[in-house]
């Protein structure tokens, strides 16, 4: 997504020199979510982009791995060759983390390409019995599949709780009833100590027989062919942009799911890891693009010009269960927790507010709330607490 959109918008915001578009899949530039729903149960075959390349002036490099950056020359190593470049944009995105000990066993699936997504198809088809290891955004969604097609499914998870990395203790309880509706077993605070063929063993000792496990423990940037190229990455691994989506190479930008970038908004450095991010960056790179290309200085050097800032507010959706959930902004700890509605009903949401304005809110089943949510929060709006947990009221006369 972050790839595709960057060239689109070079081509929408004036970019008139060549555009090329390199990547190591074989297939046309697709879409991820559809591959954990309609791609996955076989309502689609696939979730190309529809966009003609070709109209855009934009050459498709597939089938082709990159594997090394030389910045002072300008040039990217790749499997087919170098490829040289006046400005470029990693878009690399992130890969999927391997359970350790599960390399080359059979049965083991990953879900992050399409290819992934058709292996994992035919596990529905035949209504196989699944273990799922992890109990987050794409574990909870393949569980959804799977039980809806009928598979006998576990779901392993070795925190305490569902969503561990994303949401707190008292937000997520909730949820673990909606494994058990819909039919699936959830086991919490439980590690899986091996994966052997045809089964799952957890750190209790239970063994638990498994034709196919999908594993769904988290993602890191795909950056690790940067290494020694002078693009500074951080710990987490993602690429060090600047809040103009820069890298400290000359001439190199990055956008999407590989690149963290700093945000005055959340006075921190935020690396999002969903698709809104990779649809809204490429405005921002492609326009410091444009930018940096006219003042004719590079974009790390001096003459660079300086560009618009990226500072978005986070947004992410999931459809899991029955359920439709969606979360917008960043929350912190110390921030304070309002709810909105019943947990254990079919709609409700929780509110995330400091010094009285809104960071943050996770809603179930009520779009109206995340829409107005969206205004209070590009309004910097204060909102009285009292009003705010009456579900009653809307998020809009909640205002002080």
């Amino acid at each position: 997504m972050a790839g595709v959109q960057t060239a689109v918008q070079l081509r929408e915001q004036g970019w008139t020199g060549p555009v090329t578009l390199i990547g190591a899949e074989p297939h046309q530039p697709y879409d991820r979510p559809p591959l954990s729903k309609a791609v996955l149960l076989g309502k689609a075959e696939g979730s190309a982009f529809d966009i003609d390349f070709d109209a855009l002036g934009v050459e498709l490099a597939l089938g082709r791995s990159v594997t090394g950056l030389r910045p002072e020359a300008h040039e990217l190593d790749t499997d087919d060759g170098p490829v040289p470049y006046d400005r470029l944009i990693l878009a690399t995105g992130a890969e999927p983390l391997a359970l350790p000990g599960s390399e080359g066993v059979p049965g083991v699936h990953l879900l992050r390409t399409l290819d992934d997504a058709e292996r994992l198809r035919t596990v529905l088809d035949e209504r196989r019995t699944v273990v799922v290891v992890g109990a987050g955004w794409i574990g909870a969604e393949f569980a959804t599949a799977a039980r809806d097609v009928g598979c006998d499914v576990t779901v392993v998870e070795a925190a305490d709780r569902p969503l561990p990395g994303a949401l707190p203790a008292e937000v997520t309880e909730p949820m673990r009833a909606w494994y058990e509706e819909c039919g699936a077993r959830l086991r919490t605070g439980v590690a899986v100590a091996a994966v052997e063929p045809g089964a799952v063993v957890l750190a209790d000792g239970e063994r638990l027989p498994a034709d196919a496990v999908v594993v769904g423990i988290g993602a890191r940037p795909a950056t690790g062919w940067l290494a020694g190229s002078g693009v500074e990455l951080c710990p987490d691994g993602s690429v060090r942009a600047d809040e103009t989506l820069r890298t400290t190479a000359p001439d190199v930008y990055a956008v999407g799911d590989c690149a963290s970038f700093p945000s005055a908004r959340y006075g921190r450095r935020l690396l999002v890891h969903h698709w809104d991010n990779a649809m809204q960056g490429p405005r921002v790179v492609a326009a410091n693009v444009l930018a940096d290309a006219r003042t004719g200085g590079e974009a790390r050097g001096e003459g660079a010009a300086e560009g618009a800032a990226y500072d978005p507010v986070p947004y992410f959706w999931s459809e899991q269960f029955g359920r439709f959930v969606q979360y917008i902004g960043q929350h912190s700890d110390g921030d304070e927790l309002v709810r909105r509605g019943d947990p254990h009903s079919a709609a409700w949401s929780v509110c995330w507010l400091r010094d009285g304005a809104l960071t943050a809110l996770l809603t179930v089943g009520r779009p109206r709330d995340l829409a107005q949510a969206r205004k209070l929060m590009g309004q910097d709006a204060r909102v009285d607490p009292e009003l705010l947990a009456d579900p009653e009221v809307p998020l809009k006369n909640t205002v002080r």
